[in-house]
Formats: C-alpha cells, sequence, structure tokens
C-alpha cells in the first residue's frame, strides 16, 4: 500500500495539486488524502474518487 501511497503523492504533484485541493475536487477530507499517501487506508471508493481527479485509472495507481 506504500507504494500506492507513494504513486498517488508524485501523480499529485505531477498535476500541480495540493492534498487540499485533491481532497475538495474528489470530495474527501484532507486526512484522508495523507492517510493513501501514507499508504495507511487504501479503501476502493476513495481510490477510485482519486484516480479519476488525477486523470489516471485506478490500476496505474496499485501497479
Amino acid at each position: 500500500m506504500k507504494a500506492a501511497g507513494d504513486r498517488i503523492r508524485v501523480r499529485r504533484l505531477h498535476e500541480n495539486l495540493t492534498q487540499e485541493r485533491l481532497a475538495q475536487n474528489s470530495g474527501l477530507d484532507r486526512s484522508t488524502i495523507q492517510r493513501m499517501e501514507a499508504g495507511q487506508e487504501m479503501k476502493l471508493s476513495h481510490l477510485l474518487r482519486v484516480a479519476h481527479q488525477l486523470r489516471v485509472h485506478v490500476t496505474d495507481l496499485l501497479h
């Protein structure tokens, strides 16, 4: 899960988004984005929302 969190962070930075902006755009809390990037939380529903906002397929975040 840590690797997936790293991919989320790298892609977020590539898109020039803060955790707060990604959270707002995806309808999640910033703390959820923080936990995802730390590899502590990976609910599929959250991954789908984040992947959509980052313009990637969810499998790109997982592999």
